[in-house]
């Protein structure tokens, strides 16, 4: 499906990708705890509100 070259490519790709991601997330860390404090609830709202439309989705099926 791939040739040995662009399999070579890809894995050197995602390595150096999630490496760079990680070092720019180490470096704004920081900047992160001060800005984003409260995203937390943001992100259990959201998954509680899809885990409710999937469970009426459920219901209704029933």
């Amino acid at each position: 499906m791939f040739s040995d070259g662009q399999l070579i490519f890809a894995i050197i790709f995602v390595i150096a990708f999630v490496a760079v991601m990680i070092f720019a997330y180490r470096k704004d860390l920081k900047w992160h705890k001060r800005y984003y404090k409260g995203s937390i609830w943001v992100l259990i709202g959201f998954i509680a509100f899809m885990g409710i439309l999937l469970l009426l989705k459920y219901i209704m099926k029933h």
